[in-house]
């Protein structure tokens, strides 16, 4: 997965990293990496940086289940490893647990509006997904009101491949724009393992500080997937170079290509109210097992 940053060190040498890679050509493939012959879809709804939020270490957007009412508490999206209290362990699901965590709340146009404040981690994991829910202080009229902004909503609908997205990084006010290139059945980095993960097409370089960025289907203007990891030295199955393995259990890496997890799901686990409902119908999210953290 990306590291989250800390610190200006780390912040002045990844944004020269995000200068280098806005240059590098659209479409060139790394080395390594399979070819690409997909063009570059057209724009079907403008894609900006409205609803997303920008973390100490990490991107987010502020997001909204189908059912869910501007009085609910607004939840902010980003990934499990983005977790405030360290990375998940392989296996482990923390819910309902206290965060006073603050986000910086970002106009269309990637202006800081002012900020956000989680009252509670709703859910993280890294098993199966890799993803925090917080709940925040606020609902979705207050932040409407006070900000002028909606949430993103979360697409029920499994992603496409082919279909045209945009990853909206708040943490680096950057976009990129690509295509899904495929579908993953397991995606493994280190000791975690992710199910039905997507494959960008390559030019889609995004890096670490875009981690937990939605990633926005072009054509619906909804939430398909969040942006979590990508292969940067083509190692195989270690940290910040995931490998696929197929149904058979065949491993494939592919220098330099990116991963987004799945949300369709998340929706299902999600009753009146914003709550969260791990027992629900159709509900697939792991659940916590043993001691909770």
């Amino acid at each position: 997965m990306y590291r989250p940053l800390v610190g200006t060190l780390a912040t002045a040498v990844m944004g020269a990293a995000a200068l280098v890679t806005a240059a590098s050509p659209a479409g060139a493939a790394p080395a390594g990496a399979p070819a690409h012959h997909t063009p570059k879809p057209p724009h079907t709804k403008a894609v900006d940086f409205a609803g997303t939020v920008a973390l100490d270490d990490c991107s987010g957007s502020i997001v909204k289940m189908p059912t869910s009412q501007p009085n609910d508490p607004a939840l902010v999206m980003t990934n499990g490893h983005c977790l405030e209290s360290g990375m998940p362990d392989p296996g482990q699901v923390i819910v309902d647990q206290p965060s006073s965590r603050s986000f910086t709340v970002l106009d269309k146009s990637a202006g800081d509006l002012g900020t956000l404040q989680a009252t509670k981690i709703v859910y993280a994991t890294m098993t199966d997904t890799d993803v925090t829910l917080y709940q925040t202080g606020s609902t979705y009229a207050q932040i409407e009101q006070k900000y002028g902004i909606k949430p993103l909503e979360l697409s029920t609908d499994h992603p496409a491949k082919g279909a045209g997205i945009t990853v909206v990084s708040g943490y680096w006010k950057k976009t990129y724009t690509c295509s899904v290139d495929g579908f993953v059945p397991t995606l493994k980095e280190g000791g975690w393992s992710w199910k039905d993960s997507v494959r960008y097409t390559p030019e889609c370089k995004t890096i670490g500080g875009t981690s937990g960025s939605p990633v926005v289907d072009n054509a619906t203007g909804k939430v398909t997937a969040i942006n979590n990891t990508g292969n940067e030295n083509g190692e195989r199955c270690t940290e910040n170079n995931p490998c696929e393995v197929d149904e058979n259990g065949n491993v494939t890496v592919h220098k330099g290509i990116n991963y987004a997890e799945e949300t369709y799901f998340i929706p299902k686990c999600f009753g009146a109210g914003n709550t969260l409902d791990l027992n629900a119908s159709g509900c697939t999210l792991p659940k916590p097992s043993g001691v909770r953290h």
